[in-house]
């Protein structure tokens, strides 16, 4: 049986970005780690050209920031402009959004329900965002 491609989910913020990725038969969704980005996207492209090198990824998924009532923010635009960004250098690959609303909240709660300490709550959070991104997506879809 040949592998699938792997799909890469993005958790995509000013200051930290979420990582996660699917098994090899993109059947269950796995956090990769979270970056420090600090407003530079040339580290999160860095670290997505070191990605495709350790991975066979066909699919990028990016977390699109609405407001609650489904309206764009600032936020939003950003988000765009880092997708573009991601269709102009990774052509061959299928870049897709998927509404992230209440993923960072139910991250929150995931972490709360482990007794995470207050201290790595913030280095993680993104990271599990980012598997739910990667859920949402995956249920979306008929793989």
């Amino acid at each position: 049986m040949k592998n699938k491609m792997r799909i890469l989910s993005i958790d995509y913020g000013d200051t930290r970005t979420g990582l996660a990725i699917t098994d090899a038969l993109n059947i269950t969704a796995q956090g990769l780690e979270t970056i420090y980005n600090n407003g530079n996207d040339k580290i999160i492209l860095k670290k997505i050209d070191e990605l495709l090198q350790k991975y066979e990824i066909g699919t990028i998924v990016v977390g699109y920031p609405l407001n609650m009532n489904g309206t764009k923010s600032e936020r939003t635009e950003v988000t765009e402009k880092l997708i573009h960004k991601l269709k102009c250098k990774y052509n061959k690959i299928e870049i897709k959004y998927v509404d992230e609303r209440l993923t960072t909240v139910a991250a929150h709660k995931t972490i709360n329900l482990l007794d995470v300490g207050r201290n790595k709550k913030k280095n993680i959070v993104d990271t599990i965002s980012a598997v739910y991104i990667l859920e949402t997506y995956l249920k979306s879809v008929d793989l």
